[in-house]
């Protein structure tokens, strides 16, 4: 049992039901939450960057970085690890423009964009989601529940 810290471009899953995934800072970042009750397996993703393309070569060293490299993989580690796409739960927090001012290259969004179009290519329904706004968020999954939540600011909510 313990806490499984999730750093920026990258992922973890976990099958100990005793563990808690937490990604912090998610400012125009995304983080999704996953979770197969039955399998009982989880994880968090937390991804920087809409799209590959804009850097080939850094998507190959870590597609953790990028949406659309990432998500699938994450996925597909998720399947391998015994869960099943039609037991998941996904919830997504994050996508916010956390900067003063106006958000000239709407990185939040254009994450939030290319997630829900790879979402319904897929069939992906998503349960729970916290998104936009202008605030940075920390998101938690406890394995063994699929309990998640959302902390910022001193104030904690379920997810």
């Amino acid at each position: 049992m313990g806490n499984i810290v999730v750093g920026v471009a990258d992922m973890k899953l976990s099958a100990q039901r005793g563990d808690i995934i937490v990604t912090h800072a998610l400012g125009s970042c995304l983080g999704v939450a996953i979770h197969d009750p039955v399998a009982g397996v989880g994880g968090i993703f937390h991804v920087m960057l809409p799209l590959a393309s804009v850097a080939p070569e850094k998507a190959a060293n870590n597609p953790w970085m990028f949406v659309d490299t990432g998500t699938p993989l994450f996925f597909q580690q998720a399947y391998a690890a015994g869960a099943q796409k039609s037991r998941l739960v996904v919830k997504v927090a994050g996508g916010a423009n956390v900067a003063q001012g106006e958000d000239f290259f709407a990185i939040g969004q254009r994450n939030l964009t290319m997630l829900r179009k790879l979402f319904w290519k897929n069939g992906i329904l998503v349960k729970g989601e916290d998104v936009g706004g202008h605030i940075a968020r920390t998101l938690y999954l406890e394995v063994g529940t699929g309990r998640t939540w959302l902390h910022s600011s001193g104030r904690e909510w379920e997810l």
